[in-house]
């Protein structure tokens, strides 16, 4: 299978990092957000009937999301710290600590030909008072010592620290065909004025790995 073009992971990364700059915080359902509004629905798929993606999402409300036509999906695949590099383009969602720093929730390995877009460090709702720094992209890695990687962005640095348990991803090929009953999804969907959510694009999970956005 031919890796993604540029054009598609460059429509990914546009959602992903809309997502990340918007100010809805830590939303208590999906659909807690307001017309116009961007909603993170984060789930597994229950059914994919024509053009209507219905979701079971994380806390247990059932979502239905309206696929615009020429809808994509795209994948993820397991990483390790060992892959990320000095200068690569990586997303961290993270935590303050309490001993100070961040704590990466999960890490996203991004290819190099996006480097610069997106750049800064927004609030979050993977979970509360989490931020993603660089809105799913931060700038590149300064340094790489043994858990920590510190990254710059708008002529900041921050350290943040990645345990052994966080998910540290890279984006792949995925198609329809793999956003079926049971695959976990993470969709960045638009809500309307008719309160109906819809979206372009979808990051499903496979072969065991699942999107940790």
């Amino acid at each position: 299978m031919h890796p993604p073009k540029l054009s598609k992971l460059s429509k990914l990364l546009a959602i992903i990092v809309t997502s990340a700059m918007l100010t809805i915080n830590a939303l208590p359902t999906a659909l807690a957000a307001g017309p116009g509004d961007q909603v993170r629905v984060r789930g597994t798929v229950v059914a994919l009937t024509g053009d209507q993606l219905q979701v079971k999402s994380r806390d247990g409300s059932a979502i239905t999301v309206t696929l615009k036509a020429g809808w994509a999906a795209s994948g993820v695949a397991k990483a390790s710290i060992s892959d990320i590099k000095p200068g690569d383009y990586v997303g961290i969602a993270s935590l303050p600590k309490s001993e100070g720093g961040d704590g990466a929730l999960e890490v996203l390995i991004l290819p190099p030909q996006l480097k610069g877009a997106g750049e800064g460090s927004y609030g979050y709702d993977l979970k509360p008072n989490s931020t993603m720094t660089n809105a799913t992209v931060a700038d590149a890695v300064k340094t790489v010592s043994g858990s920590t990687v510190t990254v710059s962005y708008h002529g900041k640095e921050k350290k943040i620290s990645i345990s052994e348990r966080t998910p540290i991803v890279t984006l792949a090929p995925a198609t329809a065909e793999d956003v079926k009953p049971g695959a976990v999804v993470f969709i960045n969907a638009e809500k309307g004025t008719n309160g109906k959510l819809s979206a372009m694009q979808i990051v499903v999970g496979k072969n065991g790995v699942v999107p940790p956005m």
